[in-house]
């Protein structure tokens, strides 16, 4: 047991006192908050450009689609855009003519309407910015209100009527309701299960390569030689996964309450700044923004602890196998080859992050929770949306456990062979001999 302290407070120690651990950990949290919070605090306070009023509109219609549309582009632009109305047989005359517009700088675009558009089904529009969201989201808008109007002024409705109809913006205040009672439930929860995923991907990745890597490099120097004369090479593993996963929990729960902090005092107070000074439309925007990232779900014990329960089995997990990994190969070049399929398997859990933060009750999102290989990413990010059954937590929990007793002994048999193997890499029949020596 000394020994085994005595390696894991090495690793430990080695690594917290240099530099970088220490610029690494304290600006974790604000880096999370630009990677996060900020891209929806600037999807939220950003508009339209004056640019994607500056196009030409092509009624093609004979209803007189055109100019609602225009009325509708330039109500919040001082751009307007160019209204040519065509009989539909001069419509590709008229496309031919805005194409040199667009090709010569003079137009964004431009816009054909005509009979699909008057049956609500379609409209063309071909421009420099047609992959601009803000702008398409825009243009879809106007036309979708001039035709909505136009088909109420046929019905013979008023056209201030019409316009009073329209404009209505409802806030969809949303509750969970669960077992426990009722709770706020919105963007927050999901920003706070985009962000435990991404924490813990990157912890895991991080983390699991400096295990690689601190293998490679006693194997390398042939410091594992002399410390295995007088420690057996399971406690040097476990001395080496134990140390480094502290190193990995204590820059994890600086980066949690960092980012923790953040999100509660300093967001609410560039939120507030931002909205000063701006109209009425635009500040409630930015003001909305506050429910993305600062309304989070109420944090229970078990949201807590169970997190870092996962965090501590995927570690061992994974930190088993890039060791394996490490022991096999003689440097650092070799590894990133050897270390694929580890990498692919959190990759794996990485790409279903996005999938699952907006389906979290799907099947795919079950299934990826209670694989042993995705659990530690995906089944936190799922408990910060919605309530887990108690047997889908159960599950994956027991699964991650027996994956971890496998990979431990997977990766003892591996490394104990492997850390005094030297020259070409071992082919998979060699490994599975070695997996049979006693």
């Amino acid at each position: 047991m000394g020994k085994l302290i005595a390696i894991i407070r090495r690793e430990y120690l080695e690594r917290v006192r240099t530099k970088w651990f220490v610029i690494a950990t304290l600006l974790g949290p604000v880096m999370f908050f630009l990677l996060t919070a900020l891209p929806v605090f600037l999807t939220a306070s950003s508009k339209a450009t004056a640019e994607s009023s500056n196009i030409t509109i092509i009624d093609a219609t004979g209803a007189n689609l055109g100019p609602r549309v225009a009325s509708a582009l330039s109500h919040s632009s001082r751009v307007r855009p160019t209204l040519v109305v065509v009989d539909p047989a001069e419509s590709a005359a008229a496309e031919s003519t805005a194409t040199k517009a667009v090709l010569s700088r003079q137009r964004e675009g431009y816009l054909v309407l005509d009979s699909r558009t008057m049956l609500g089904t379609k409209a063309r529009y071909t421009g420099r910015n047609s992959t601009t969201f803000r702008d398409m989201n825009r243009l879809g808008r106007a036309i979708d209100k001039a035709v909505l109007g136009q088909r109420l002024e046929h019905a013979g409705i008023d056209i201030s009527t019409i316009d009073s109809i329209m404009r209505v913006d409802v806030a969809l205040d949303k509750t969970q309701l669960s077992e426990e009672g009722r709770a706020q439930s919105g963007a927050g929860n999901r920003v706070l299960g985009l962000v435990v995923a991404f924490l813990l991907y990157m912890v895991l990745i991080i983390y699991g390569q400096t295990v690689l890597r601190s293998v490679i490099e006693e194997k390398a120097t042939r410091v594992a030689e002399v410390v295995i004369s007088s420690v057996r090479p399971e406690i040097l593993l476990a001395g080496k996964i134990i140390g480094i996963g502290g190193v990995a929990i204590t820059q994890f729960a600086v980066w949690i309450i960092g980012s923790f902090w953040i999100g509660t005092n300093v967001v609410p107070m560039i939120i507030k700044s931002k909205a000063i000074g701006m109209s009425a439309a635009a500040a409630d925007s930015v003001t909305r923004s506050n429910e993305v990232l600062t309304s989070l779900p109420t944090l229970s014990v078990g949201l807590v602890l169970i997190p870092v329960v996962f965090f501590v089995l995927g570690f061992i997990f994974y930190s088993c196998l890039y060791a394996a990994v490490g022991s096999t190969v003689n440097s650092e070049s070799e590894a990133q080859q050897a270390a694929t399929p580890v990498v692919m398997l959190l990759v794996l859990s990485a790409v279903f992050i996005q999938p699952v933060a907006f389906a979290p009750q799907s099947t795919a999102a079950i299934v990826m929770s209670l694989l042993p290989v995705s659990a530690p990413i995906v089944m936190p990010m799922r408990m910060s949306l919605v309530p887990v059954p108690a047997w889908q937590l159960a599950t994956s929990i027991i699964g991650m456990i027996l994956a971890c007793l496998a990979a431990i002994w997977f990766s003892a048999r591996i490394y104990r062979v492997g850390l005094l193997m030297y020259g070409k890499r071992p082919t998979l029949r060699e490994l599975f001999k070695w997996l049979r020596y006693s």
